[in-house]
């Protein structure tokens, strides 16, 4: 395992953000650098499809929630 040096700045968003979602902050930085990894190897990709993309890739059955319809 690597240290990485951030800015103080950065590392308060990144606290911040971890505590919102629920993440440590490793987790975050990790979640972060693997969705950014993910969007420089595929910008055609929004957001939102690289992260079914990375469900799928872990079997999470995505079937109920992609085809539910939105309340009226």
């Amino acid at each position: 395992m690597g240290l990485v040096k951030i800015s103080d700045e950065l590392h308060e968003e990144i606290r911040k953000s971890s505590s919102v979602m629920s993440r440590s902050i490793n987790s975050q930085v990790e979640f972060w650098i693997k969705t950014g990894m993910l969007a420089e190897l595929n910008p055609t990709l929004s957001f939102y499809e690289i992260l079914q993309q990375r469900l799928r890739d872990e079997s999470v059955s995505l079937e109920g929630i992609i085809h539910q319809e939105k309340p009226a």
